[in-house]
């Protein structure tokens, strides 16, 4: 008999966690493999900075050439390279181990913590604007 998991997705801007969490009978759910996924978030970005420089330049040395202004429309659902790398290799990971082992269900793990919150519980309005260095 094969043991049904759940894969548990953490994501994060620099690494994305993965873990397989198999729910036992007598020792409750155990977590019986861990990754961490690194992005190339900021490596992307560097290229494609470096690509518009190189461009740039190219245009810039040869002769004049008219503004181009009409040409800026993103599409529907597009998302910054960076992030659909993020995406792409966070679902290709998942498709994987999908094949490898008898996934039953994805959990996400999405947060957002208040800070100040956490130091005055008691913080509101104008409040957040006035913080240690005010």
């Amino acid at each position: 008999d094969v043991q049904d998991t759940r894969l548990k997705i953490h994501p994060g801007s620099k690494t994305t966690g993965l873990a397989l969490v198999a729910e036992y009978v007598r020792r409750g759910p155990t977590v019986i493999w861990a990754a961490e996924l690194a992005h190339r978030g900021g490596v992307i970005r560097k290229a494609l900075q470096q690509r518009r420089d190189h461009r740039r330049f190219r245009r810039a040395k040869l002769r004049y050439r008219a503004p181009r202004f009409l040409n800026r429309t993103k599409p529907t659902g597009w998302l910054a390279p960076s992030l659909q790398h993020r995406v792409d290799t966070t679902m290709a990971c998942v498709s994987r181990l999908q094949r490898w082992a008898p996934v039953v269900a994805l959990s996400t793990l999405l947060h957002r913590f208040d800070t100040q919150a956490l130091q005055n519980p008691e913080i509101s309005g104008a409040e957040y604007q006035h913080g240690t260095l005010f």
